[in-house]
């Protein structure tokens, strides 16, 4: 008798986003420093760079936790009253990038004047670092091209193993001996690539109500429905 299939429900993942929750190696140690410097800053802007699903919203997170932070998106910086942030404020500024409006460039200037004013603290998150970034107000340019800048770099063995059994755990998967070490070396290089592997592997064990076992990874990979 075949194993009966669940369906497995669209529910959104919850991960743990404390700072007890992210993993420190060589690829992130310096934005790690950065985000514990605060509030000793150069200046009122730090820009978080770095790869997609590479931990930049988690280190958010915990500078948010950390600050009281209210969060914002490159899309909401057009519709933003700048006026509105008074005094010692923080502030974090999701996705940040080129292309914004010219309504965003000019309220985006405007903000980080208030910052620098009133000693607020932005901090943003982007795939590439500002100096690449076409922007059309020069004074604009030049306060981002002088902001300090946080990469994270791309992951080392050890670091795509311990993020491939965080992941597990956050989604309280049980795993069998030998899964994570069969598993990393087959996979893509990227933070990005481990994510959609293990919720694929999530999916599968929901669906057929099986045990992650290294046979099971091994079909989730030959399928190739997490690409």
């Amino acid at each position: 008798m075949s194993r009966p299939r669940q369906l497995p429900l669209d529910l959104p993942q919850r991960a743990a986003l404390g700072m007890e929750d992210f993993l420190v190696a060589d690829c992130n140690r310096a934005a790690v420093a950065w985000i514990d410097r605060w509030p000793e800053w150069p200046g009122p802007l730090l820009v978080l760079v770095g790869p997609e699903g590479c931990g930049k919203t988690h280190l958010a997170h915990v500078w948010q936790a950390r600050t009281g932070a209210a969060t914002v998106t490159a899309g909401d910086l057009a519709g933003l009253d700048p006026g509105a942030f008074e005094g010692p404020f923080a502030l974090v500024i999701e996705d940040l990038g080129p292309g914004l409006s010219a309504q965003a460039e000019r309220n985006l200037l405007h903000l980080y004047n208030v910052a620098r004013e009133g000693h607020g603290s932005l901090l943003a998150t982007a795939y590439e670092a500002p100096s690449v970034w076409r922007v059309a107000i020069p004074d604009l340019a030049s306060r981002l091209g002088a902001a300090p800048v946080a990469a994270i770099g791309p992951p080392d063995d050890a670091l795509l193993a311990a993020l491939v059994v965080k992941l597990l755990a956050d989604r309280q998967l049980k795993v069998a001996t030998g899964v994570v070490s069969y598993l990393v070396p087959r996979i893509e290089r990227s933070f990005a690539s481990v994510r959609r592997v293990v919720a694929a592997i999530d999916e599968a064990a929901l669906a057929e109500n099986r045990n992650v076992t290294v046979a099971f990874v091994r079909r989730v990979l030959e399928t190739g429905g997490y690409e």
